[in-house]
């Protein structure tokens, strides 16, 4: 039984971090008093500590603690006890790189299938799909797999970009480099733009926020996937 938001971003323009989320969350953890924090992701180089107090500021906003994951000498054990779970941004491949040396993955995948609440904001959210394939990010560590948890039946693309037609930029958009990745690989992609997200509630997969997304499928013209809509999306 999965209970989990995936959203594009934790920020979004004119809102403090998470704070957009806010409604969603109070409900999404209801009867929670404290989240789990995996760091591991370390946007701009931050260090543990320093990215679960920033991610603390955020969540003393609706009276929960955060604990590090990062703190406990067996994680799996804190992954097992832990109310609620949550996996911010920063860079995709050194989040699961420290996800398969700290041999999380059966572990986290095991207490997020049986229903933990968990929310994930872009790493945190591409590490939920088949694969880390379609992250934006730079390689800059080589995890020992590119699977990821495989929540959902499909792969994601935070921070989707349209291209902007008044831009003398020449070069790739975000389409084109999806479009590539399906000359090799036939999961189907969801372009997630700000603001926008993902609840999986047992079999159920629901588009919400203000946007649409845009889904890719193999040898398929891309089609816009109106908020409310639920997967397969047709």
């Amino acid at each position: 039984m999965k209970n989990l938001l995936l959203a594009s971003t934790s920020t979004v323009h004119g809102y403090a971090p998470l704070s957009y989320l806010f409604s969603e969350l109070k409900i999404h953890f209801k009867g929670c008093k404290s989240v789990l924090f995996i760091p591991f992701a370390r946007p701009g180089g931050l260090s543990h500590d320093e990215y679960t107090a920033k991610v603390s500021d955020a969540f003393s906003k609706i009276d929960m603690e955060v604990i590090g994951l990062h703190s406990y000498t067996d994680m799996t054990t804190a992954l097992n006890e832990a109310e609620a779970i949550f996996t911010g941004g920063g860079n995709t491949f050194v989040l699961l790189d420290q996800l398969y040396k700290n041999e999380l993955i059966k572990p986290l995948q095991k207490v997020l299938n049986s229903g933990t609440p968990y929310l994930g904001t872009s790493a945190g959210t591409n590490i939920c799909g088949q694969t880390v394939g379609t992250t934006n990010d730079m390689p800059i560590i080589y995890p020992p797999s590119f699977e990821a948890l495989k929540l959902i039946p499909f792969n994601i693309n935070p921070h989707y970009l349209d291209p902007d037609p008044n831009s003398t930029h020449m070069g790739e958009t975000r389409e084109t480099r999806i479009n590539e990745f399906h000359k090799f690989n036939s999961l189907h992609v969801l372009g997630l733009r700000e603001g926008s997200f993902l609840k999986v509630h047992e079999n159920s997969i629901q588009l919400l926020g203000p946007h649409k997304a845009r889904l890719f499928r193999q040898k398929e013209k891309a089609v816009e996937i109106k908020p409310s809509s639920y997967y397969p999306f047709a």
